[in-house]
């Protein structure tokens, strides 16, 4: 699982789930650093988010793509283009519901935690195992979901990092799943082929 590259609304420090917005020059220089990384290995399927941001990111790799619906961000609502200490000051009451809650609590206008943790774990589900490698170019809170999932707990969601165009692999052995590397750039090969 790749994340995009850095987008302005990133480098601002703002909440920027559902907002379509393009790679930014640090950004394409990102993913332009990761490509020298994985030009070289051969991936059975990939699959990106219809957001502007994943497109740029899995064009400028270089792949074919499937888009699919279920890896966009979470739509943070009336949050979005926010920075933290943005909403705590203009809506604090929301700010606290969604503190005391954070997988349940639905941003107005937008969506929760738990249904990005739903859509995730949706689409996992559908992928054909068979592959043995896919590429998945989405965000970093679809990747947190995602390795969440692997411990088999929604509460590991704030235990990761996750960097911009940066890869994140899990492997599965039958119906078990597990983490190999998380924000790997120059190691990628090494970890896909062990």
């Amino acid at each position: 699982m790749i994340r995009h590259g850095r987008t302005d609304v990133n480098e601002k420090g703002c909440f920027g789930g559902s907002t379509d917005t393009g790679l930014s020059i640090r950004g394409i220089k990102e993913v332009e650093n990761l490509k020298l990384h994985i030009k070289d290995i051969d991936f059975d399927c990939i699959y990106a988010s219809p957001m502007i941001r994943a497109l740029q990111t899995v064009k400028i790799l270089g792949f074919d793509y499937i888009i699919d619906d279920r890896l966009r961000e979470i739509d943070f609502g009336i949050f979005e283009g926010l920075s933290y200490k943005d909403i705590e000051k203009k809506y604090p009451k929301e700010y606290e519901k969604w503190n005391t809650d954070y997988l349940n609590y639905r941003f107005i206008n937008g969506e929760s935690l738990m249904d990005v943790f739903e859509r995730a774990c949706d689409f996992l589900r559908s992928v054909d195992k068979n592959n043995k490698r896919i590429l998945i170019v989405t965000h970093g809170g679809v990747i947190r979901c995602i390795l969440s999932e692997v411990f088999k707990s929604r509460d590991y969601f704030y235990k990761f990092k996750i960097d911009y165009a940066a890869a994140n692999i899990i492997s599965y052995d039958d119906d078990f799943m597990f983490i190999k590397g998380i924000n790997c750039i120059s190691n990628i090969k090494n970890l896909i082929n062990n």
